[in-house]
């Protein structure tokens, strides 16, 4: 197992095929996260790695998250 600081600093290959998974575990740590995340940012700006995704909600009533929600789930 490659840990990504590892990767991060040079001393370990990621990925070398794509039949490697890669899992990111998530330590709680808010700035280790987040420097992590920038981190892939940056590696993958201007790569076709890359997809704009609009994570801002525009709900028809703010006030009924269920609604915005259950409006997502799938019928079926």
């Amino acid at each position: 197992m490659t840990e990504l600081w590892e990767v991060v600093a040079g001393r370990r290959p990621g990925r070398t095929s794509r039949d490697q998974l890669t899992i990111f575990d998530s330590v709680g740590f808010a700035i280790e996260d987040f420097s992590a995340l920038r981190f892939l940012r940056d590696e993958v700006t201007g790569t076709s790695y890359t997809a704009a995704l609009d994570l801002v909600a525009e709900p028809d009533d703010p006030k009924d998250l269920f609604g915005l929600v259950a409006a997502m789930a799938p019928v079926g």
